[in-house]
């Protein structure tokens, strides 16, 4: 089970800096950056640790089996994104 971030993201990177294994992207470095709508955890690279919930301020990233609703697709968005 991995973490989603769903399209509310703000992309202000608090996740990414707390995350240990830098599955979030794209950074700011990475060419992408500028032209995705959000971040997107990789479901491969994610260890579960849950370090990402608690910094973001728009309350943005579940698990994945916790994903409400309305924000359904992003599941199958975050996986594509690295698909």
């Amino acid at each position: 089970m991995a973490y989603v971030i769903t399209d509310t993201c703000t992309k202000d990177e608090h996740c990414i800096e707390a995350c240990p294994v830098n599955c979030i992207h794209p950074t700011k470095d990475e060419a992408d950056f500028e032209t995705v709508a959000q971040l997107y955890v990789n479901p491969a690279e994610c260890i579960d640790c849950g370090a990402c919930v608690p910094v973001c301020p728009t309350n943005s990233i579940f698990l994945s089996d916790e994903v409400p609703a309305e924000h359904a697709e992003a599941t199958d968005k975050n996986a594509a994104y690295f698909g």
